[in-house]
């Protein structure tokens, strides 16, 4: 059942007096870290440079949103080029 305008300013209410730690943990699902060789962190700099994003994290999430978007045939040819 949809939200009322008073229901959904409730919970707009109740986000906004959440504390940042409290946000992130409602919205993480986990953590990943990460090393990175030379090379690769290279090539994700200046894949950084090319879209004009500043956040590594950022970048990150476009590309795995991107390649779930991808059909399997898609997402296979592409890892098998690169």
């Amino acid at each position: 059942m949809a939200m009322t305008a008073l229901e959904r300013k409730q919970e707009e209410r109740k986000r906004n007096k959440m504390t940042e730690e409290q946000r992130l943990e409602r919205l993480l699902s986990r953590r990943i870290t990460t090393d990175l060789f030379h090379n690769t962190d290279a090539a994700l700099k200046r894949s950084m440079q090319r879209t004009g994003i500043e956040e590594e994290q950022d970048l990150l999430t476009r590309l795995i949103h991107a390649a779930d978007r991808m059909t399997d045939e898609q997402l296979a040819e592409h890892i098998r080029i690169s």
